[in-house]
């Protein structure tokens, strides 16, 4: 093991091939080294180096440059004058297709107190099976919403805790194909 590296042919080509020089000197001041734009800790934020905004939340989806204010927001999808804002992309408000999905179930049970009470009371001439006519309304599931526009596709998935969970949200989806239309 005298040699450093016997495979080697000759001359050390590990990493990036180096760069020919650049038109204009870095800065160091050196032509041809690269230039990295970093931010300067000292001057974000008055100096005091920290980044803006750091440690408070902030915008959940980027805000697109022509913004507005928002017009209707369904789940994670957000309608404003001339756009749809999406986490996947912004989308063109102008001819979008909106579909809504319910994927909800509406279960009407009886309560187990209920039942204790019937039982505890049918000694009593019969008055607790009553009690046996009490139901309980539970909804689970979700509503999905998709929207397509311009090639491009969207679906959310919204929560359904009530019974009128699917109107409340196909009055928000007939809103944004009024504005879809126009």
């Amino acid at each position: 093991m005298t040699e450093p590296n016997p495979y080697a042919d000759g001359e050390y080509t590990w990493g990036p091939p180096p760069q020919s020089p650049g038109p204009g000197p870095g800065p160091t001041g050196a032509p041809g080294t690269p230039e990295y734009d970093f931010a300067n800790p000292t001057l974000i934020d008055g100096g005091s180096g920290s980044m803006p905004g750091y440690g408070y939340p902030g915008a959940p989806y980027p805000v697109p440059m022509g913004g507005g204010t928002p017009l209707v927001s369904i789940g994670d999808i957000t309608v404003l004058q001339d756009s749809i804002v999406t986490p996947s992309g912004t989308l063109p408000l102008k001819g979008a297709v909106w579909n809504a999905t319910d994927m909800s179930r509406t279960e009407e049970k009886i309560p187990a107190y209920a039942i204790v009470l019937a039982i505890v009371f049918f000694l009593l001439c019969l008055v607790g099976l009553f009690f046996l006519l009490m139901k309980e309304k539970t909804t689970t599931g979700f509503i999905q919403v998709s929207v397509t526009s311009g090639g491009k596709h969207h679906s959310t998935m919204i929560p359904a805790n009530h019974p009128g969970a699917f109107h409340a949200v196909m009055g928000q989806i007939n809103y944004a194909r009024s504005l879809s239309a126009m």
